[in-house]
């Protein structure tokens, strides 16, 4: 039996049923359920639609069947069309036919919208906290290497000098941008959609203020087409996981790179490393690697909810149950990817040799030989070609790094060049040349990394 069965004379097709029922993936919001059940019940009663007697029933069975879900034992096995029926059921099994007055002025509709805000809000704070934790072993790794300098890369060729501080805290910012997209969703996702019914509101004056309150929520919703239709707040959910997952995909990117032998800048520690099956000497970044995998995940539950809002008239229609795996595929992929990456960042031991190692090759002092006439008063463009051409010239005598020309050559290739310019070719010359706001100089990291703390404790209770 489901709850619309009387209306017809012969049941629904099982093929119907295998693709319509969404007891299979909603049952993970039951806590949900049967809290936005009691707050109903107990408006029921205070508003006079049902005897407080009754209220104090339906409260009281829904109360205990939370009981038996926290501890265990709760059976979620049987043919249910969806938690909504389920509770339903249940709750008829421990109090009898007063559950069936539950059900008034709300309908599945509403109740759908609600318990996905309701599951939603929660699991918003708590990506909130794994996104923290990952930002904390950031900084941590910031903190412990303020003077490492290795090369920047663009095309993923050698650039210029940068400080590893620097650099980590490159994807600090990315990720307090995420942090503040799943603030801002869950404002979004803070407004109580129950009371809207199927879609032109309740048939009884309830009070929606005092649910809501009840609830939590921060407010109520101010239509009741657009609130049984409205999957909006899944979106923002979906647009900030999927945008945090592709700036963990980056550090992950990273992560692969920096461990293999031909970068050699880290090392993941045996509690992020994996093994081979046929070759002894491996060890693989496979947490790393998961976290730059899923990121497809994301995007594809993204893509995949637009398309299916984007042709929808309202108010209600079945598509929109579409909705439920991906959330809850997405919230908990990104989740995991969130700890994945924690754990890897963490156990990485940065190998400040190798990375200085790298800065002799490749020339990523070059721009610092330009910059050195331009303070002379050369022209940037004459600068930049002289620089060039000291490139060149290293490169045609077989040399590694501009500083060991012989001093001969640098008036030969520009009369602005003499002996005091390889001061300015060293590493931590270039890094504290870039002293100004955003630079990475190493006063303005450590002015950076003090800034980032203290907005990391910000939302610290």
């Amino acid at each position: 039996m489901t709850v619309w069965s009387e209306r017809f004379a012969g049941e629904a097709d099982r093929l119907l049923r295998h693709h319509g029922d969404s007891f299979p993936f909603d049952r993970a919001l039951l806590a949900e359920e049967i809290r936005a059940s009691i707050a109903h019940a107990r408006a029921l009663a205070r508003d006079g639609v049902i005897p407080p007697k009754d209220g104090d029933r339906l409260c009281r069975g829904l109360r205990a069947m939370e009981k038996d879900r926290a501890a265990g034992r709760l059976s979620l096995d049987g043919d249910h069309e969806d938690v909504h029926s389920f509770v339903e059921t249940d709750l008829a099994r421990r109090i009898g036919p007063v559950a069936g007055k539950l059900h008034a002025g709300r309908s599945r509709n509403d109740q759908v919208a609600t318990i996905y805000r309701l599951w939603l809000r929660d699991r918003v704070d708590g990506d909130l906290d794994a996104i923290d934790r990952l930002l904390g072993a950031l900084l941590d790794h910031a903190e412990a290497h303020p003077r490492t300098v290795l090369p920047a890369y663009t095309h993923l060729q050698r650039a210029q000098p940068v400080l590893l501080a620097h650099h980590l805290l490159a994807h600090a910012e990315a990720l307090l941008r995420d942090r503040a997209r799943f603030t801002e969703a869950r404002v979004r996702i803070d407004v109580l959609p129950l009371g809207s019914g199927a879609g032109t509101g309740a048939g009884f004056p309830l009070d929606r203020t005092a649910v809501a309150r009840e609830l939590g929520f921060a407010a109520v919703s101010r239509n009741s087409l657009d609130a049984v239709s409205d999957r909006d707040f899944l979106l923002d959910y979906l647009s900030a996981a999927t945008l945090l997952s592709v700036h963990l995909s980056r550090i992950a990117e990273e992560i692969v790179l920096w461990t293999t032998p031909e970068f050699g800048f880290a090392r993941l520690d045996d509690r992020a490393s994996t093994g081979s099956s046929i070759m002894p000497q491996k060890r693989n970044p496979d947490g790393a690697e998961l976290v730059r995998g899923r990121t497809g995940r994301l995007v594809g539950h993204l893509v995949a909810v637009l398309t299916t809002l984007k042709g929808l008239p309202l108010s209600y229609n079945k598509d929109l149950q579409e909705g439920g795996p991906a959330i809850l595929d997405a919230a908990g992929t990104i989740r995991g990817s969130l700890g994945l990456l924690t754990l890897s960042v963490s156990s990485l031991e940065f190998l400040p040799d190798r990375m200085a190692a790298a800065l002799e090759g490749g020339f990523a002092e070059a721009t610092e030989a330009a910059d050195f006439l331009v303070r002379r008063g050369v022209p940037f463009r004459e600068a930049h070609g002289a620089a060039a051409r000291l490139v060149r010239e290293a490169e045609r005598r077989g040399l590694n790094r501009l500083a060991d020309l012989p001093d001969a050559v640098l008036p030969a290739v520009h009369a602005a060049f003499d002996s005091s310019l390889r001061a300015s070719l060293a590493p931590e010359a270039a890094v504290r040349a870039r002293d100004l706001a955003g630079g990475t100089a190493p006063r303005r990291v450590a002015a950076e990394l003090r800034r980032l703390r203290r907005a990391l404790a910000a939302r610290r209770p």
